[in-house]
């Protein structure tokens, strides 16, 4: 069964969104990350100050859906799942000028945490695991998404991250600037949600502006030359068709070593 995304607003002008896909402990599917573009663009005009993602049944999100691609489409579909919806949805917390909150109540993982990443403030639950697995799978991650880490936590921390693909836990997070407050289960919604509506109730230009100058001094920091950002791209678009790349998928699913052939 596919995924679904839980829209409701529990407060007067929060919006929140729910990962929901309980067999697949909240992969992200295409149906959810296009619901998340399209929640996330919507807002602003239609009232919504603020906006809290979060995840149902203990977890935030594993990250993409992929484990069950058939093999003989595994590298078009994966590719086709990374390269669209995921990016909509990203782009789509980028450019919002709603003030965002990801709430985790449970283990962030791969493009989960960048999703978390991408919201504007992070609060998740003591216990949990975050982490980042690429190497474990043999995929090359985005340039864009590892400038999203660099900015974050720091050259040093995005290479231990990446390189050893190892989860850390919440309360090691937090030094490392990927959360900003680690609670108790029971207190997870409520504190979002606390800070949800302390957003939305700021001035609104104050947050519209501040959030403008915040990514245009990113974006300055991003620039990179045309020839240099098509190799990192082919670079990344050739690992999907590879055989480690479906191995280690594979293997990780399997829940086994994978055997590498480098090709």
């Amino acid at each position: 069964m596919a995924g679904e995304l839980l829209i409701d607003e529990p407060l007067d002008g929060v919006r929140r969104l729910t990962i929901s896909n309980p067999d697949k402990r909240n992969a992200l599917d295409h149906g959810i990350l296009d619901g998340i573009a399209e929640a996330v663009r919507g807002a602003g005009e239609d009232g919504t100050r603020a906006i809290v993602l979060t995840g149902a049944h203990g977890m935030f999100s594993s990250g993409y859906d992929i484990g069950d691609i058939p093999e003989d489409v595994f590298a078009a579909e994966a590719e086709r799942l990374v390269a669209h919806p995921f990016t909509s949805a990203i782009d789509a917390l980028d450019a919002t000028d709603v003030p965002t909150v990801a709430a985790l109540p449970g283990h962030t993982i791969g493009g989960g945490l960048e999703l978390a990443l991408s919201c504007d403030l992070r609060v998740a639950r003591d216990g949990i695991k975050l982490g980042m697995p690429p190497a474990k799978l043999g995929l090359v991650y985005s340039h864009t998404g590892l400038r999203r880490f660099l900015h974050a936590i720091g050259e040093p921390r995005t290479r231990q991250l990446f390189l050893l693909g190892r989860n850390i836990d919440a309360r090691e997070a937090v030094t490392w600037g990927l959360l900003h407050e680690v609670v108790g289960a029971e207190d997870l919604d409520g504190f979002a949600l606390d800070w949800a509506a302390e957003l939305a109730a700021n001035a609104p230009l104050s947050v519209r502006g501040n959030k403008r100058v915040l990514r245009a001094l990113l974006d300055a920091e991003a620039s990179i030359d045309p020839a240099v950002e098509q190799e990192l791209i082919a670079l990344r678009q050739a690992c999907f068709a590879s055989d480690d790349f479906a191995e280690g998928v594979r293997a990780f699913g399997e829940k086994r070593p994978a055997r590498w052939q480098g090709r």
